[in-house]
């Protein structure tokens, strides 16, 4: 997918601000049983066609509104992907400017899991 210039620049500054991990430091932290959240914020349709094994959907458009329902503890471990690594790291830098301490963005999102051949729902 080619993204527009104006939507990279912004996801590059939110990549100065935010903390990244790779797909496999995530799967490295569910095999050791170490306590995250691991949200997948893809649009309802794309959740629903295949997601990481053992994620949980909560969608970019009602992230904000939804996350201290769903993650009260502002200083829990939160793990974030979408398609790509793009939507996530604008999502990681929304969470840390609402006082959520402990969040990243899994670069390559769904496409790296299913690339490393890790296991989907």
């Amino acid at each position: 997918m080619k993204h527009n210039p104006a939507f990279l620049r912004l996801v590059e500054q939110a990549r100065q601000r935010i903390f990244e991990c790779c797909v496999e430091e995530v799967t490295a932290s569910l095999d050791r049983g170490e306590p995250f959240h691991f949200l997948d914020i893809r649009e309802d349709h794309e959740f629903a066609v295949d997601h990481a094994r053992g994620a949980r959907h909560l969608g970019k458009g009602i992230l904000e509104r939804d996350i201290e329902t769903v993650v009260p503890d502002k200083e829990a471990a939160i793990v974030l992907y979408c398609g790509g690594g793009f939507r996530s790291a604008l999502a990681a830098d929304a969470l840390q400017k609402m006082g959520y301490t402990n969040v990243r963005s899994m670069k390559g999102g769904i496409r790296a899991w299913r690339e490393a051949g890790y296991p989907m729902e």
